[in-house]
């Protein structure tokens, strides 16, 4: 056989074996974050997520994939971007600040797939979890305390505003669960008090603008406004539509106060989120929510907009700016 040939036949042989398949990349863990708010709104809050999920070893798009789903305010899609989460068996579904009820409808939804949630309200008491120190179960995460606080809050905001006889109370009917919860403390605190409230619900843009209407027509010296994902999205409109009506407003989480709002008093949103960050991380690497306690917010921060209190005619109290963790000139 001359050279050639032989060459030309070696080089049909390798062309006729199988190339080796290339070696297989393991495809990235997806976690699924359900969130009750917007995109934009929670972008601040996101950071504070994904720097929780880095402190695990995790960074998305590098080795773990996020699936998000927003239900922007309104909760009753929650179940459906829920189920939605559920049919694409993510590893985890993290859902910070959201209302009990869609948090229920989760765990209604999935017996297997770990469940890392972040509300203001008692889970044990929702039925969430067996205990704080062991949930049990595929659910755990993080109590901040936003209902616990409202009786302070709203002593707070009688120190702000001695001479508010009246006070609205805006409650979002929409989180049953919640608005049940915060009326019947604020109640309790209102009589303690001295306070008349005038109860006031909201759970669309206009439902604030009639809300803020019937609060100017029936004479409220001042308004506190519930803790509520759908609120937090709208703080710029509430922020505004009290500084129109020259209404002290009391908040849930300093965010408001950025905006222009008064005064809040309560945990901190990012803390949370981070925190929420950091247990979904530990789960996404092996971790069992059964074995992760429920952790709750032990520190709380006062913030007052000094420059809103001038518009407002108001004296801050030297107690208040003392105790105050800050004051926005």
């Amino acid at each position: 056989m001359k050279r050639r040939e032989f060459i030309t036949l070696a080089g049909g042989a390798a062309a006729a074996w199988p190339l080796a398949a290339p070696a297989q990349q393991p495809a990235m863990p997806v976690i699924g974050f359900l969130g009750a708010g917007s995109f934009e709104n929670w972008l601040l809050y996101l950071a504070a997520f994904r720097k929780g999920l880095n402190e695990t070893g995790l960074a998305e798009g590098q080795n773990v994939a996020i699936e998000y789903r927003w239900a922007e305010g309104q909760y009753d899609r929650m179940p459906q971007l829920a189920a939605d989460l559920v049919r694409r068996r993510v590893a985890v579904i993290a859902m910070p600040g959201s209302p009990p009820a869609a948090v229920r409808a989760v765990k209604a939804a999935t017996a297997t797939i770990p469940i890392v949630f972040g509300i203001g309200d008692d889970p044990v008491k929702l039925g969430l979890v067996a205990s704080l120190n062991q949930p049990g179960g595929n659910a755990t995460g993080i109590h901040f305390l936003t209902s616990d606080v409202v009786a302070k809050r709203l002593a707070l905001l009688h120190d702000l505003v001695p001479g508010a006889a009246r006070v609205a109370a805006l409650v979002n009917p929409s989180d049953a669960t919640r608005a049940e919860a915060v009326l019947s403390d604020l109640q309790t605190a209102a009589r303690t008090i001295g306070v008349q409230l005038q109860i006031l619900n909201a759970s669309t843009s206009r439902d604030i603008d009639a809300a803020f209407a019937a609060l100017v027509r029936e004479r409220a010296g001042a308004l506190f406004v519930g803790p509520d994902a759908f609120f937090n999205n709208r703080r710029v409109q509430l922020a505004n539509m009290a500084a129109r009506h020259l209404i002290p407003t009391a908040f849930a989480v300093r965010e408001y106060v950025d905006a222009g709002g008064l005064m809040s008093y309560g945990t901190k949103l990012a803390d949370m989120f981070h925190q929420t960050g950091v247990y979904t991380g530990r789960i996404v690497k092996g971790a069992k929510p059964a074995d992760l306690p429920v952790l709750q917010s032990i520190k709380f921060e006062l913030v007052i907009n000094a420059q809103t209190a001038r518009m407002l005619g108001l004296t801050v109290p030297d107690k208040l700016l003392v105790a105050a963790d800050e004051v926005i000139e």
